[in-house]
């Protein structure tokens, strides 16, 4: 139900385990790796061979001063960045991006079962990998003091953070340091750190304000995470889940144990997520805009889209924050509302949730011979924009690269690539709806199993949402454990927006629901 990611450490007792196991089935999600794709795997790995021969001369890059940031158990590194002050004024980004391409044969074994694959699918036990371990976390993944070959980008901006020239080109790269949201946050706060990392937050907090006046959106949406609380003494030990997030830390964890199952208890709380995640993010954006201005450049792209979202939902969502006691002035934009939230508020961590609905709808759009499709922007970003800096755990970005070398070049993109495109849309929706899929059901799943054995007991919560036609029916917003789930079966109407006691109903992973009703 959650509108969030989840993160946890790991597997819990049997019926949990049991749940997650009847939905990889149920979604057909795909196994361990065939022996074909492990053996081509590891030839490949030995020999990367990008598809432009004499790709190593001239193109090496190992003296770039590059780091990576990402949460802290992440294996599959994507992507690597210097920041720099140009002489002239204003700066410059190089980010290198892992060459997955070097790696992957067009029509191989391997090849085939990225394309079946699509992304990365990402359980509370474990992840579903696009790639190989031994490819996607230790050959292609931009690991700290490993040679390895990317997609160099160079973008110089102005003192304002404007977009002055772009270029990609294949490189050997090295990274020199592996960060965490948390530790990164740590240095930039304490003014410890080096200047490339320092300039991380003075370049993203100018690309935010760019993002204001484009009227683009960022949610600052709350992650679920699963917190083990430490036994009780004389508790008995046992196999529940618990450990900490694998996200980076950082959040406010919440208060008391939301459950517990043979002496581990645990809590599932919401973490707001750093300032320095959304400077990060900022660089991928960048990134990702002006890889989409180099494709309608050339006339041969594939861009990510979003429409804007109709008038009713946006009226829907401004009774949401009048019932939550958010003042939201007609004449003040959506974008500048969300950015005066405070996620640890729990109305507007309620309401951020609520937004992400605004946001959906979004999908591919294929163009050639220079028919720019119309409109080619993504209304959250609001302006054109592609997915490019992820290739590692997300099929296709591998295409969105080459199409960018291509035109930084000056030439066509590769036939294996022109093949490709006009199917990649459909292949990349079902992979969006899979693992959109995954991702609420497991949060259903997960809540489930953390509450199993309190059903009977008194929550506090809020009532964020109430269905038009059935307004006893709707969604409360516990504020311990932080969990959103359905709430039916009273006889008067819901208080949307207002604090409710609720009963818990029903809570059983292998329904993989959890309900309430009025106390």
């Amino acid at each position: 139900m959650p509108r969030c990611h989840l993160h946890t450490a790991g597997a819990a007792d049997a019926p949990l385990r049991a749940a997650l196991g009847e939905l990889r089935t149920a979604l057909d999600v795909p196994g361990a790796f065939s022996a074909a794709v492990r053996a081509e795997t590891e030839r490949v790995v030995r020999a990367p061979r990008p598809p432009d021969d004499g790709w190593l001369a001239g193109h090496d890059a190992t003296a770039v001063e590059l780091f990576t940031i990402d949460p802290p158990a992440a294996p599959d590194l994507d992507q690597a960045m210097g920041l720099a002050r140009r002489a002239g004024g204003g700066y410059r980004v190089q980010y290198a991006i892992a060459d997955v391409a070097a790696f992957v044969t067009p029509g191989g074994t391997l090849d085939a079962e990225a394309h079946r694959r699509v992304q990365t699918l990402y359980f509370p036990d474990g992840r579903v990998p696009l790639y190989p371990a031994v490819l996607s976390e230790d050959a292609a993944s931009l690991l700290p003091d490993r040679t390895r070959p990317a997609l160099l980008w160079r973008i110089d901006l102005d003192a304002e953070g404007r977009t002055v020239s772009a270029e990609v080109r294949r490189a050997l790269v090295r990274s020199t340091a592996r960060l965490d949201y948390a530790g990164a946050q740590r240095e930039i706060d304490a003014g410890t750190a080096p200047e490339s990392l320092a300039l991380l937050k003075e370049i993203g907090l100018l690309r935010e304000r760019l993002e204001r006046e484009r009227g683009g959106i960022s949610l600052s949406v709350p992650e679920q995470e699963i917190v083990e609380c430490p036994p009780q003494p004389g508790s008995v030990s046992g196999d529940a889940p618990g450990g900490r997030s694998g996200g980076a830390p950082g959040g406010r964890s919440g208060g008391a144990p939301g459950g517990r199952s043979r002496g581990v208890s645990y809590t599932v709380a919401y973490r707001a997520p750093l300032p320095v995640e959304g400077w990060n993010a900022q660089i991928s954006l960048l990134t990702g805009m002006v890889a989409a201005q180099l494709m309608m450049t050339a006339g041969t792209g594939i861009l990510r889209t979003l429409p804007s979202a109709p008038d009713g939902a946006v009226g829907r969502l401004r009774r949401s924050a009048k019932a939550l006691g958010i003042d939201w002035p007609h004449h003040v934009a959506y974008a500048e509302t969300l950015r005066s939230l405070d996620p640890h508020n729990a109305r507007h961590a309620a309401f951020l949730q609520e937004c992400t609905a605004l946001l959906r709808g979004a999908g591919y759009t294929v163009f050639t011979g220079g028919r720019i499709p119309q409109p080619a922007v993504h209304a959250a970003v609001a302006a054109p924009y592609t997915h490019c800096t992820a290739p590692l755990r997300r099929l296709v970005d591998r295409y969105a690269g080459e199409i960018c070398l291509s035109a930084v070049a000056g030439q066509d993109p590769p036939e294996w690539v022109l093949a490709a495109l006009d199917g990649l849309p459909k292949e990349m929706a079902a992979g969006a709806e899979r693992a959109n899929t995954v991702e609420r059901e497991c949060v259903d799943i997960v809540e489930a199993a953390l509450l199993r054995g309190r059903v009977g007991e008194i929550f506090d919560g809020y009532v964020i949402d109430v269905r038009e036609r059935d307004p006893a029916v709707g969604t409360v917003h516990l504020e311990d454990p932080a969990v959103i789930a359905r709430i039916e079966g009273g006889a008067a109407p819901l208080p949307l927006g207002e604090r409710l006691r609720v009963r818990l109903t029903q809570a059983d992973p292998g329904l993989a629901k959890v309900r309430f009703a009025p106390a």
